[in-house]
């Protein structure tokens, strides 16, 4: 992908041009951004949707990774355990298709997130994130606008995997809570970008942040409620499973597809990743403060 591919659409140009001009009348980025009329706004927001749809449409890759990979794990690895053990979880008394269905979703947030906060080191490589740094927008509004068009991706990708699971494996989904699990699909996407930028901020090395994000990987879905119910666990890995954000995102998901958990220990893990999603955008507004 060119650079010319990824510049803005005639109304990211016509953004810019206002930019000028009111550069041209002494206003600093700063000060332009405290006094954006909702167009003006709605133009830099339109501009980095387009950026980011860019990047996503024109990358199979991307779009396989997103959408398709979660699909081969609730086929594949969800079938293969649910019929070798051929009988329901003890613990929960659902299938392991079942079971197993909130954790693809919590895995496809996960995963859709780590590649959003990756586009940080490709717009660095190609000068446009120092660009979209001078231009008059606060900064809350680039990583919301980032990671907006990517939520509509994890809930494209939460609709397929969710009808999969329904029409071809059988899963009994409780649509009445369908409301409930596209808040969480959101919250989650947005929350683990959050938490990514952190570290793609502040690390400058690409090869870096990907050997970090394979520690993630391996750290975050095996210690949690991803693959297997945490209560038969020895006592220190069932501990670090509960203080694990992955555990309480999938097992909200699981609530919110098959009604399985009690709702006030779900209530209790909701609160607690909503404020992980919070210190994580905190974190990562304050890095962002000091790219310039």
């Amino acid at each position: 992908m060119t650079i010319d591919d990824l510049r803005l659409t005639n109304e990211a140009a016509s953004f810019q041009s206002l930019f000028v001009n009111r550069q041209s009348k002494g206003e600093t980025p700063c000060g332009f951004a405290k006094h954006l009329v909702p167009e003006e706004t709605m133009m830099a927001v339109h501009a980095m949707l387009f950026r980011e749809a860019k990047i996503r449409t024109t990358n199979f890759t991307f779009l396989f990774w997103d959408l398709c990979y979660p699909l081969g794990y609730l086929l594949v690895f969800s079938v293969g355990i649910n019929d070798a053990v051929a009988s329901p979880l003890s613990a929960d008394g659902v299938d392991y298709q079942s079971f197993f269905l909130g954790g693809v979703l919590g895995m496809a947030s996960f995963g859709i997130a780590a590649n959003t906060a990756w586009g940080f080191f490709m717009d660095r490589d190609n000068g446009i994130f120092y660009e979209m740094l001078t231009y008059p927008m606060s900064r809350a509004q680039y990583l919301g606008a980032k990671v907006f068009f990517n939520v509509l991706v994890a809930v494209v990708q939460a609709l397929l995997t969710v009808l999969l699971a329904w029409l071809l494996l059988g899963v009994s989904i409780r649509w009445e809570r369908f409301p409930l699990l596209l808040l969480t699909v959101v919250l989650g996407t947005a929350g683990w970008f959050y938490f990514y930028s952190i570290f793609a901020l502040r690390i400058r090395r690409n090869d870096i942040f990907n050997s970090l994000t394979s520690v993630f990987y391996f750290v975050f879905l095996f210690a949690s409620s991803m693959f297997y119910p945490i209560e038969p666990l020895p006592a220190f890995f069932r501990s670090v499973a509960l203080v694990n954000p992955i555990t309480w995102h999938v097992d909200f998901l699981r609530f919110s597809t098959i009604a399985l958990g009690i709702p006030s220990n779900i209530a209790l893990e909701a609160g607690a990743f909503v404020l992980f999603a919070l210190a994580s955008f905190a974190c990562a507004m304050h890095y962002l403060q000091h790219q310039e």
